[in-house]
């Protein structure tokens, strides 16, 4: 994870000063579209070829829910939605690497657990 926060990085900074190349945005599995950026909350992301799945990101919304004593209040939620190209990759599979992955963004310390 470390690994690809660095890459991450680097990339980011390319883009910010104009310098990304086409090579540096191939070669991947899955792709990140951010739509929340420009203020959409969901979508149905098309799978960038030889990538076998796409998520994308919607924007942040302070929204009503239960606690666990009934009462309503404020959540932050993100609406994420997946694409998967089922001849490589199964929906059982995305749902559980997406609950998985919903976990760590809500518990961090759990993430840095299994990096053991």
């Amino acid at each position: 994870i470390v690994e690809v926060a660095n890459s991450l990085t680097q990339l980011t900074d390319s883009a910010r000063e104009g310098r990304v190349a086409p090579d540096d945005l191939k070669g991947g599995t899955i792709s990140i579209s951010n739509i929340g950026a420009i203020g959409g909350t969901i979508a149905t992301p098309i799978i960038n070829k030889p990538e076998v799945a796409i998520v994308a990101l919607g924007k942040l919304q302070h929204l009503p829910r239960f606690d666990q004593h009934g009462q309503v209040v404020s959540r932050a939620i993100m609406q994420v939605s997946w694409s998967g190209d089922h001849r490589v990759i199964d929906g059982g599979t995305i749902a559980r690497f997406n609950n998985l992955w919903k976990e760590y963004l809500e518990q961090p310390a759990k993430m840095m657990m299994a990096m053991r």
